[in-house]
């Protein structure tokens, strides 16, 4: 699964009532021998733990389904085989708001084993239902569990739910998908919904004759029905996960084409959205065709479909087989999709198809290694991408991906990579930053260290070893080490043994490397470390501390927050005589080495600070001779000197003084860096009502990039790189009211107004254009009433930015209105349109007073632990930096307080909050009296 990402802008209460051990899940409620019926007042329900036990194991799944999309609900059956490992009278799965109807438990033989109905109680803050047979269940027998059930079909976007889209001459169509992960295939049946509960799924489906139908699998039968009805059989699947399954029935139109090795490749949209899909297939069979050969495993089903839902909460989902995207993560409109946009669909395919291997061929054992599926997915984002289409320059984009998760992991309440999570909201929170962006990066850095054919090799080790099964953080380890189990020990030259690994581990590069404990100390323990380089004669001394920005050097408490963090840091770097790069392992808390630039290319997961005059030294060479060291170190520079600002390590004029630099600079990566610094210094004195700053300020942005500004054409040539700097550099010349860029673009705007808006802008400055054209009445009303008809999601993002960007109260009043609202703006894009607003001078307390008073309605919507629910936290008070901001955010989420404990969202947002506070008690004076400098 994929958040709706930064990069385009990605509520249950259950208490955790005991951790279940392996020896725990195995042992099953008592069972007795054949009894007398027993009322269901006499039964009390037999499970008392959040995960379900271990001593019934569900085999295959037998289900069938019709939902109705007149009524909009939906009627189902299931038969599911079961392993029953231990005597039982009572089988224990989930269950969440079906209506179940009828519960019977059947021998081997398919005959009953009791004439009577069998009571089924529920236990809903578990979300599990257990169903009790008067005759025992014996162990090492199969039996099958029928149950038949029903439900309305799910408002929201989890389980089996309902979406719409409207035609172009106003008509509004149903369809019926689902989204199970991480817990809500219970949503739609009855099933054992966990990760390591594998097994095959037959599935049926009734339909009206104006619907198809589409599941994991392919169409084997069509038998008509009475009462004009459909049923559509698909072919049984491979073993999966239940959070993988997938089915939707809809008035779709498809293209399709098929890979090199015959997998039938179609892409799904809505009719009138059918021609935006051609450009998704052509991805989508590469990307395939890539995979295969990368991962040297064949991919196992005959089909992949990939459906573009109109309603759909995260980024995309990799249900195997029938992948499901948001419209503009699938959509590409050449005439007004940019190349952001066509850089996202690329990077968002290349996601859930990487997810067919990692993720769903192996799976991990349980949700607190949810980053094995999507780190590995993220990282392979980077490396399909570049392998497919290096005209797209992916690699200029990882390094955000790096900083993202270091802005996170540097605040005190961050988490380990791999952490406990039993309560659905627990889980849903595991599908964070941590997860995604941190994984990617360690295991970036750990390919570069390992080099890439060891990486590989070990990767597709895991992959063969686990296929079909579930795996941890250890048999990641294993595989990339060349260790293997006692049984299947090959030789000792390339597969040792589980004991000569603990031994052994591996040597690499020189050095004895124990893999094992080297990534321990990366995926459970929190934070990431700060290396600090100091001269010592001729040499240099390494010290090693953890990075944190809510706790100074200077703090009291600054020691206990240091204890016990000590990493294992694969340090590259190259000395200032040889473009060589070196490694080495440092597992102490100081070293002493010879060399000049540490973390090459910053393929290292560590901030770096260089002490004494080290950050003089790279200015000079910087001033002097900037291409002496790559694009990425150069980058890395700027936001390590900045990051190390707010940790209390810099000062901020050094920084400030380090960037000096970039107007030398060609290279758009570490110039659109520094000049996003100094933009984020301008939009936080703009907020704080700081004018007289504010306006200095811009004035020496628009002087400093003046040159850069002024070189901008306004069209789409160039490359990726070139178009990336255009789209960034003109809109903030506009935003910072550059006559130049005001006049062109609105030009520009009038031109499209007066085409009827049938004149195509250029697509990488045409939300720049809608922006400037948005600041008066009657272009806010036509942009508005264009987003409304637009059948481009590319076109009505840009759209919706624009109206975002309104100086006036009202409209952001009535923006946020209409998404609560859900029809004009659907009720998918309202964390967005609040995160967007909460960016505006003028919004950013509207968008925070929004959530606080509409707090339970975005809960219900959204769930709480979700990604949405957290972008909403994070993004309204993420740039509060007063005291009386804090208290405000620590009051409302006082008044929210049982909800508030089950999140880590709200700490972090209170830490990031305390760390914009001290930024600007410590900072502030000093960005005025330098900018006041640079004005004379």
């Amino acid at each position: 699964m994929i958040p709706v990402g930064l990069l385009v802008l990605l509520a249950v209460k259950v208490f955790l009532v005991g951790s279940q051990t392996s020896e725990q899940a195995t042992n099953p409620p008592s069972s007795t021998g054949e009894q007398p019926p027993l009322a269901d007042g006499n039964l009390s329900f037999p499970w008392s733990r959040l995960r379900l036990p271990r001593y019934i194991v569900p085999l295959h799944y037998h289900l069938l389904l019709h939902p109705n999309l007149t009524t909009l609900r939906f009627t189902g059956s299931v038969q599911i085989q079961i392993d029953v490992h231990n005597n039982t009278n009572w089988v224990v799965l989930h269950s969440k708001g079906l209506q179940i109807s009828k519960a019977t438990i059947l021998d081997p033989d398919l005959a009953h084993v009791s004439d009577q109905v069998l009571p089924v109680l529920h236990n809903p803050s578990h979300e599990q239902i257990g169903i009790f047979s008067p005759r025992v269940l014996s162990s090492g027998q199969k039996y099958f569990l029928y149950i038949e059930f029903e439900a309305e079909l799910a408002d929201g976007f989890y389980g089996f739910y309902k979406s719409t889209y409207r035609t172009s001459e106003g008509e509004i169509r149903n369809l019926a998908s689902t989204h199970f992960e991480p817990t809500s295939a219970r949503m739609a049946f009855p099933c054992f919904d966990e990760p390591s509960f594998k097994a095959n799924f037959s599935v049926r489906i009734r339909r009206s004759p104006e619907y198809i139908s589409l599941s994991n699998m392919p169409v084997i039968k069509t038998t008509p029905l009475s009462g004009e009805l459909f049923e559509d059989q698909f072919a049984p699947s491979v073993t999966m996960s239940t959070y993988l399954v997938a089915f939707i029935v809809c008035d779709f139109k498809s293209v399709s084409a098929t890979t090199s090795s015959g997998v039938k490749v179609s892409i799904y949209a809505a009719p009138e959205k059918w021609k935006q899909t051609h450009y998704a297939l052509e991805v989508a069979v590469k990307m395939l065709d890539f995979y295969e050969e990368y991962f040297n495993i064949r991919y196992p089903l005959p089909k992949q479909d990939l459906i573009a839902i109109p309603d759909f909460q995260v980024g995309a989902m990799e249900n195997w087989g029938l992948t499901t995207y948001r419209e503009t993560s699938l959509l590409y409109e050449p005439l007004t999709s940019s190349i952001s946009d066509k850089l996202w669909v690329t990077m968002v395919i290349g996601h859930e198809l990487a997810h067919q291997w990692f993720g769903n061929l192996v799976t991990m054992d349980w949700w607190n290694d949810i980053w094995l599926n999507e780190g590995f997915a993220r990282y392979m984002e980077y490396i399909s991408v570049e392998a497919t289409y290096p005209d797209l320059q992916v690699e200029e984009y990882q390094l955000h991906t790096c900083f993202a998760a270091f802005g996170l992991d540097s605040l005190n309440s961050s988490r380990p990579i791999s952490s406990p999570a039993e309560s659905t909201t627990q889980i849903e929170e595991m599908f964070d930053t941590v997860s995604y962006d941190k994984g990617a990066c360690v295991l970036h850095m750990l390919r570069h260290f390992l080099t890439e054919e060891v990486f590989q090799g070990g990767t597709v080790r895991y992959l063969r070893k686990y296929s079909y099964g579930n795996a941890n953080n250890q048999d990641l380890w294993d595989s990339l080490s060349n260790t293997c189990s006692e049984d299947d020990f090959t030789s000792g030259k390339h597969c040792y043994s589980s004991g000569q690994a603990s031994k052994n581990a591996y040597l690499f590069a020189g050095e004895h490397l124990n893999l094992t404990a080297m990534m321990n100390t990366w995926t459970l323990q929190k934070g990431i470390p700060l290396v600090t380089v100091s001269r010592k004669g001729p040499r240099l001394l390494l010290r090693q501390n953890r990075f944190l920005r809510t706790v100074l050097p200077s703090d009291p408490q600054w020691a206990a927050v240091q204890q016990g963090f000590l990493w294992h840091i694969p340090l590259t770097y190259k000395t200032d005589t040889s473009n060589t790069i070196h490694r080495h392992l440092m597992t102490s808390p100081t070293e002493e080495v010879s060399w000049v630039k540490v973390n090459s290319d910053m393929t290292g997961y560590y901030v770096v600070h260089y002490a004494d005059d080290g950050w003089d030294v790279i200015v000079k060479l910087l001033r002097e001779n900037h291409t002496a060291l790559s694009y990425k170190d150069r980058t890395h520079l700027i936001h390590n000197a900045f990051q190390l600002v707010t940790a209390g390590h810099l000062k901020l004029t050094k920084a400030l003084e380090l960037i000096g630099y970039v107007q030398l600079e060609k290279h758009t990566v570490p110039l659109l860096e520094g000049l996003g610094y100094l933009q984020f210094f301008y939009h936080m004195t703009e907020r704080m009502d700081e004018p007289l700053l504010t306006m200095n300020l811009g004035k020496y942005i628009l002087q400093f990039f003046g040159a850069v500004i002024d070189q901008q054409t306004w069209s789409d040539s160039g490359t990726v790189s070139e178009r990336r700097l255009r789209s960034e550099v003109l809109s903030l010349a506009c935003h910072l009211e550059y006559p130049p860029c005001l006049e062109r673009a609105n030009q520009l705007f009038k031109d499209w107004l007066h085409s009827n808006g049938t004149l195509n802008l250029p697509t990488d400055v045409a939300e720049t254009v809608f922006a400037v054209g948005a600041q008066d009445e009657h272009g806010w009303t036509s942009l508005l009433n264009t987003y409304k008809i637009s059948l481009s999601d590319a076109q009505k993002d840009k759209i919706l930015s624009a109206l975002t960007s309104s100086k006036s109260k009202d409209k952001l009043h009535r923006l946020l209105a209409m998404g609560l609202e859900g029809n004009v703006i659907r009720s998918q894009d309202l964390s967005h349109l609040i995160l967007m607003i909460s960016r505006n001078a003028r919004g950013h307390h509207l968008a925070w007073n929004f959530v606080k008073k509409n707090w339970d309605t975005l809960v219900e919507k959204f769930q709480l632990g979700s990604f949405c629910i957290r972008n909403i936290i994070m993004g309204t008070t993420g740039k509060f930096s007063s005291p009386e901001e804090l208290t405000d955010v620590q009051q409302f989420f006082e008044t929210i307080k049982e909800q508030a404990s089950q999140l880590r969202a709200t700490q972090l947002a209170l830490d990031n909050v305390h760390k914009n506070i001290r930024w600007v008690q410590r900072n502030l004076e000093s960005l005025r009296i330098w900018v006041n400098e640079q004005m004379k």
